[in-house]
């Protein structure tokens, strides 16, 4: 018997999806389920561009029509991460290319935050190891590849950002460094894709083919099998609180499925809560269910108390 549970229901407006940044668009996409879905994120030291480039992914595939374009500051929204130029609280964003949809999660690179940052990539089926080649690897690069090793996450993509600004035979060395690293950690080197680019001037429509050639290794990923007939099992990874209503959480799916109606149990941090799924929402659209192999991020509302990120949603 589970102690100190309260029992609650659940209900989600539209209008918090924006939270996880999807288009429009990606909502029409998701209900057909026409294409193939991948959850990644962006890893890596503070400051060598981890958000700048996930702000050009959405500005390039922008382009062409597969997504909405989410600026730097749209991601990093919080006042204090505006105030200090550093991502503390991990962002979810949505975009797709012409073969898969993609949830994108953008890490925290300060070592302040690396709680935030295992909350994040857990969620990831790949990484992209942001290194900026006027440092190479650094503290956090080591720390970030060694935790995504970890927690289970079995493929990376390096990025290395900011080639404009050293010589050829500089970030040539920064790549070697960055694969022996990888091996250490039992990512094989023939199977790392290695992309250089800058994701600034990608941001500002000067260097469109860095981030063309980084969507073409992700969409070259295998995908990885989708525990669907297991218990169903969403981390917390994010949440806002909503006055007089509660707090919407923010998850992805690991495996099982969830269906409207469905009990629930939020657990971790020493609390429990006993909840039922009145509403699910992927995409800016209420949906009947949703399960690990057909969405990415889902938004629920829960009228509860201490929900902090990494705790887990379970089936009741």
């Amino acid at each position: 018997m589970l102690v100190g549970c309260r029992f609650e229901r659940l209900s989600l407006s539209a209008a918090w999806l924006a939270l996880a940044g999807f288009s429009r668009r990606g909502a029409a996409v998701s209900a057909r389920g026409a294409k193939e879905n991948l959850n990644v994120g962006t890893i890596g030291h503070v400051d060598h561009g981890k958000t700048t480039l996930t702000a050009a992914i959405t500005r390039v595939l922008s382009t062409k029509g597969k997504t909405k374009f989410v600026k730097f500051e749209e991601i990093d929204k919080a006042k204090e991460e505006q105030k200090r130029g550093i991502t503390i609280n991990i962002a979810h964003v949505g975009y797709e290319s012409s073969l898969r949809r993609y949830a994108h999660t953008d890490c925290p690179g300060h070592s302040d935050f690396i709680k935030n940052m295992i909350c994040g990539a857990t969620q990831m089926d790949v990484a992209i190891l942001v290194i900026a080649a006027t440092d190479g690897v650094m503290a956090q690069t080591k720390e970030h590849v060694l935790l995504a090793k970890q927690v289970g996450v079995s493929n990376i993509v390096v990025f290395v950002n900011k080639i404009d600004l050293v010589d050829d035979d500089v970030a040539t060395l920064v790549e070697i460094e960055a694969r022996e690293l990888l091996e250490q950690h039992g990512y094989k080197d023939e199977s790392v894709v290695v992309v250089k680019g800058s994701a600034l001037k990608a941001l500002h429509d000067d260097d469109e083919e860095c981030i063309e050639k980084l969507i073409s290794a992700l969409d070259a990923i295998p995908l990885p099998k989708r525990l669907q007939d297991e218990p169903f099992l969403m981390p917390v990874a994010s949440r806002v609180s909503i006055t007089g209503r509660g707090t919407v959480i923010v998850g992805t799916i690991e495996q099982g499925k969830l269906k409207k109606g469905d009990k629930i149990e939020i657990k971790g941090e020493g609390e429990c809560l006993n909840s039922v799924a009145s509403d699910i929402q992927v995409f800016k659209k209420s949906v009947a269910e949703v399960s690990c192999s057909n969405f990415d991020f889902s938004l629920v509302l829960v009228t509860a108390g201490k929900i902090k990120p990494c705790m887990i949603c379970c089936g009741g």
